[in-house]
């Protein structure tokens, strides 16, 4: 059997809590083609970051691995970018420079100064923020900053691009908007991605596949769903379509019939916390990293 894009084999994590071990996830197996559009959906605490952060080589796999494209991933690289619920962008650097940032990054050597420059204009209008070029981060919305998160992604050319919750923070009327640019993004550029969310209109929505985990501990994959819907997808039409609807349906009940939400254990807070304190330490050295690089 030809081996996928994107192989998730076998993987478990044991997270160390004031020396008990807590098992977030167990046997989890996800096999991806390339330009597929996965959305991971589940309960808060079912380990849909921490897989996430797996592929983004933030964490490693206590068993099993992740292959991305014949090489195993064992760190963070410029071929998986994030994009988090949180925009993440440098409060004192404009919209062009946060995302010249990643550029210079990943194209210093194979672009010319004129070339990253147009690349980076190029990204920037794809999310619609052309306009914006020299504003600061605390002088436009909550939706733009996102935009330009998600430009400051695509700009790196990732094999893979992952998502956070990326639309949770956002009004009603600016997550539609951003999730119509995403499919338009998404129909243009044949990206590959894996999607975290709670809302089961936006998996059934941008999905191919909606992959449905357990509850934690030892979380792993319940069900997936494949979403057989045509592209391009208006949502308005999509409303009333007895598809959507019977998929819609079929992830709830997932959700909320076979899988609804115990009551935490205290070991489950303790391992929440210690992820928590692990992704904080994450940010502040990628933070830290990224400052020299401008410096540099």
């Amino acid at each position: 059997m030809a081996m996928k894009y994107l192989d998730i084999t076998g993987v478990g994590i044991e997270f160390d809590t004031n020396g008990t071990k807590f098992r977030a996830l167990q046997n989890v197996n996800l096999k991806m083609d390339q330009g597929e559009f996965v959305s991971l959906i589940g309960h808060s605490g079912c380990g849909k970051s921490t897989v996430l952060n797996i592929v983004a080589g933030l964490y490693n796999a206590t068993e099993g691995g992740v292959v991305l494209e014949g090489k195993e991933v064992l760190e963070p690289g410029p071929d998986r970018a994030v994009v988090f619920q949180n925009h993440s962008l440098m409060p004192w650097l404009s919209v062009y420079e946060n995302v010249e940032l990643a550029v210079n990054q990943v194209f210093r050597k194979s672009k010319t100064k004129a070339e990253r420059k147009e690349w980076i204009e190029h990204n920037l209008k794809l999310v619609n923020m052309d306009h914006a070029l020299h504003k600061l981060p605390g002088e436009i919305s909550g939706g733009m900053k996102q935009r330009v998160g998600i430009a400051r992604c695509l700009a790196m050319q990732p094999k893979v691009l992952l998502m956070d919750e990326p639309f949770g923070a956002l009004d009603a009327l600016t997550r539609a908007q951003l999730q119509d640019s995403l499919m338009e993004i998404q129909a243009e550029l044949g990206n590959t991605v894996i999607m975290i969310t709670h809302d089961v209109d936006e998996a059934v929505l941008l999905s191919d596949r909606i992959v449905m985990m357990s509850n934690g501990p030892a979380a792993t994959i319940g069900e997936i769903l494949d979403v057989n819907l045509a592209r391009p997808r208006d949502r308005l039409e999509l409303a009333e379509d007895p598809e959507f609807v019977h998929l819609r349906q079929q992830v709830l009940e997932f959700l909320y019939a076979k899988h609804s939400h115990p009551e935490k254990k205290p070991s489950t807070e303790v391992a929440e916390a210690v992820v928590l304190e692990t992704a904080i330490e994450g940010a502040v050295a990628t933070e830290a990293g990224a400052t020299k690089i401008e410096a540099a």
